[in-house]
């Protein structure tokens, strides 16, 4: 046991003196969940909205009024034809034009209902979406204040009116922030994991000074997780930041048990470090090492994880992929523990999936070790 502290703590002194690997280990996760969390985002603010048509009209007035004092648009400015529309979007000077047809004031005080034309930049096919639910709840609301009594009972007597309240769970105010953060902790602890284990072992494969390792009184296979345990502290170390600039300064609750999520976390870490094991035993150059842990890896977690694109979304065969992709059962088990604040009951079968993943890995990984050794 002395043996095995003694190489661990060497591994340490290798770890910190090298500033470059402290810079990737502990410098670039604060630099990705910052970036991800601020940079990647579904929400729509300050969408810029030109008028078509207006005509100063108190209806037209209160609707343009209404837009102005939402968040998520700016009234930029007023057109008179469709033609100053169309090149407003190629100009790229809107995002969004609300068109009043001709006689719009005279239907809005009279007996039929009014109609409003949008006019959105559909190259960004969810941006669009998302503008144009935004106006069309705003508008709507503007407008129902319009309608005259005698109208509203008539489409009351068509059809029985019918009141829907929309309650957003877990994620009242829609921030973009809760599911991406989970994604991120998954994508961060996968490359940095898998990619510093990969590489230490290479580099003393690389350099020489592995068979001087081997050639000491303690078994290989302890040297080989003497140097997994500095950078299994170290992920750790990562894990507690990530926490509290996802709670301080991304603003997304932990809902959940600390504990439990730091369990979880703990089984991706082991993961991708079987998985850096598994990858130092195929190559035998830093380069190839980086290649394989940092490139491969980086767009199957991207994309088949969930962390941009709903899993659910994609093809049949795309989606049995994924059950191999070890972050997507940890963000899936991330979302629920931080922002549903589920407990073990609701979990247990992402917990099972990484644990078998981690076990798989570490025989796998130890076992094609050994026989490198041979």
């Amino acid at each position: 046991m002395k043996e095995f502290l003694a190489f661990v703590k060497i591994e340490f002194f290798h770890i910190f003196r090298d500033k470059r690997t402290m810079l990737i280990l502990l410098g670039m996760p604060i630099a990705q969940i910052l970036l991800f969390g601020f940079a990647i985002t579904t929400e729509v603010k300050d969408a810029r909205v030109l008028v078509l048509g207006y005509t100063g009209d108190p209806v037209e007035q209160r609707l343009v009024e209404r837009l102005e004092q939402n968040a998520y648009f700016s009234v930029v400015g007023f057109l008179h034809t469709d033609r100053e529309a169309h090149e407003a979007f190629r100009k790229n000077e809107a995002d969004l034009v609300v068109a009043f047809p001709p006689g719009f004031a005279a239907e809005a005080t009279g007996a039929e209902v009014p109609a409003v034309q949008l006019l959105v930049d559909g190259t960004d096919p969810n941006t669009a979406h998302l503008m144009k639910n935004y106006a069309q709840a705003v508008i709507n609301s503007a407008l129902s204040g319009q309608l005259p009594s005698a109208q509203t009972s008539a489409a009351s007597l068509a059809a029985p009116p019918v009141s829907i309240h929309t309650h957003m769970l877990f994620n009242p105010q829609m921030k973009s922030a809760y599911n991406f953060v989970p994604g991120v902790m998954g994508l961060i602890l996968m490359l940095i994991c898998t990619m510093m284990t990969s590489v230490s072992i290479v580099r003393e494969k690389e350099t020489g000074t592995m068979e001087v390792l081997l050639a000491s009184p303690i078994r290989p296979i302890f040297i080989i997780l003497a140097k997994a345990v500095p950078y299994f502290l170290l992920s750790c170390v990562n894990l507690a930041t990530i926490l509290l600039l996802s709670v301080y300064v991304l603003e997304v609750p932990i809902a959940g048990s600390l504990l439990l999520l730091s369990f979880v976390s703990m089984l991706l870490i082991l993961v991708a470090l079987s998985l850096g094991l598994l990858v130092s035993t195929l190559v035998d150059t830093q380069v190839a090492a980086m290649l394989i842990s940092g490139m491969t890896l980086m767009m199957p977690v991207m994309l088949l994880s969930g962390l941009i694109f709903p899993v659910e979304s994609m093809p049949v065969p795309l989606q049995w992929l994924s059950n191999i992709i070890p972050a997507k059962w940890y963000i899936l088990a991330v979302k629920k523990i931080m922002i549903e604040g589920v407990g073990l009951r609701f979990v247990w079968q992402e917990i099972l999936i990484l644990s078998g993943m981690a076990a798989l890995l570490m025989m796998v990984s130890l076992k094609h070790f050994r026989e490198r050794l041979q």
